[in-house]
């Protein structure tokens, strides 16, 4: 097992290049890759780095030399042969190849686009343009650069006694979230932690942590590089960014009310079981619901990522029950601002009642909180979203306003045409 804090004393950074891999991302992010590949090749879009803990002065903390050389080496990085063959020759949710040959051609060949990075007052903006299937792929590694360089940046003020004390007392608290988790029977736990983690090596550990103290209640992670060196389930399905651009695509109101269903059509086509999982926020779930498809009530679950997690899994049962299906068959996967307090009670409400799983993120990945002075290793709200589609601006509604994005403009719009009204604010945690 590496030595963490030895590793971050010696600061020898150059074995420890932040993203070491392009498949050290989300597996949603491939599945995603490919359907967009299959179905909106020719798309242009930018995605853009959004923080929204504007307390937090990203361009302060780190050195813009520091970040453009990780940038640079992800764009230096292609599919190792090892990595290939997992991709092809690996079982996905019971799936063989799940990856077609086409996209894998494509993929092996695959190096990321430019990006664009200027600095703007404490903040960075940073930007990444082109094609959709290869842009999207930036999303991943730009946040989990980001979050590791303020990681380094406060770290290298640290001495070599404080740094393995810090990483006692970090592990002291995974494992303990680890114990409290075993008491709760019938645990279903994923890893969904890449996006916002304190580092790589510190994620690697908390699912080396997780295979040791949770058994098969672990049920694996999203990060697919770990999830092939570690030999557990890559996890994840779909994301926002799908009905996000597809609503900008649209032509007129009409066509907007039924992009999010057309996303789902495309993925309907191309995936079964497990793989559908229903993500209703991104313009309210009550209304995506309401408005639904009658085959959409046949697929596997769904995922709840905003909003008050117990209103929107009821909301799905009732759905469920009123287009003839049985609640307890689906599977509800809870995976907004996650830790063990959540988890318990959210388990406690709606065991019997559906399959309850739970992807556990920022808060099992990068919870340093009050372990450092002034709290300067604490998570922070950083995302890097789609904002626009062939030109056209991209929204996010979501069942929290504190998370919608897009011009106000045409934040009215879509609340009119998806028929959103007032909707209770929840703090977002990360």
């Amino acid at each position: 097992m590496v030595d963490i804090a030895s590793r971050v004393w010696n600061h020898k950074w150059k074995i420890d290049p932040i993203v070491r891999s392009l498949i050290d991302t989300d597996f949603y992010k491939l599945l995603m890759c490919q359907s967009v590949f299959r179905n909106k090749p020719g798309t242009q879009v930018t995605f853009s780095l959004i923080n929204r803990s504007k307390h937090i002065p990203l361009a302060d903390l780190i050195d813009e030399g520091e970040l453009r050389e990780q940038l640079d080496h992800i764009r230096s990085l292609s599919l190792s042969r090892g990595e290939s063959t997992w991709l092809r020759g690996n079982t996905f949710y019971g799936k063989r190849q799940m990856f077609r040959p086409d996209f894998m051609e494509w993929f092996e060949g695959l190096r990321l686009p430019p990006y664009h990075l200027e600095r703007k007052g404490d903040q960075y903006e940073l930007t990444f343009e082109g094609s959709w299937p290869e842009v999207m792929l930036w999303e991943i590694p730009a946040l989990a650069v980001l979050m590791e360089l303020r990681s380094r940046a406060v770290l290298d003020r640290m001495g070599r006694f404080e740094l393995q004390v810090l990483y006692a007392r970090g592990m002291t608290r995974v494992w303990e979230k680890i114990e409290a988790l075993r008491e709760i029977p019938d645990l279903s736990i994923a890893d969904f932690g890449t996006r916002r983690r304190h580092s790589f090596l510190w994620q690697d550990w908390c699912v080396q942590a997780m295979q040791e103290g949770l058994g098969d209640a672990f049920t694996g992670t999203s990060n697919c590089k770990i999830a092939m060196s570690r030999e557990v389930e890559a996890i994840g399905t779909n994301a926002h960014e799908l009905p996000m651009v597809y609503a900008a695509l649209a032509k007129d109101d009409a066509a907007l009310a039924q992009a999010p269903y057309d996303v789902l059509q495309d993925w309907h086509d191309e995936h079964e079981g497990n793989l559908r999982i229903i993500l209703p926020d991104t313009y309210g779930t009550k209304g995506f619901l309401d408005n639904a498809p009658d085959w959409l009530a046949g697929w596997t679950g769904i995922r709840v990522d905003s909003g008050d997690p117990a209103v929107a899994a009821q909301t799905a049962i009732d759905w469920w029950k009123s287009r003839g299906e049985d609640p307890s068959e689906k599977r509800v996967i809870f995976s907004d601002g996650l830790d063990v307090a959540k988890i318990k009670e959210l388990h406690q409400q709606f065991a019997g009642k559906v399959k309850a799983s739970f992807g556990w993120g920022t808060l099992l990945t990068n919870d340093f909180r009050g372990l450092v002075p002034d709290d300067a290793l604490a998570p922070f709200s950083l995302v890097c979203k789609a904002v626009k589609a062939n030109g056209s601006p991209t929204v996010k509604l979501s069942d929290n306003p504190n998370k919608a994005m897009g011009p106000q403009s045409e934040i009215d719009r879509y609340k009119r045409v998806f028929g959103v009204g007032d909707q209770a604010a929840q703090k977002v945690i990360v």
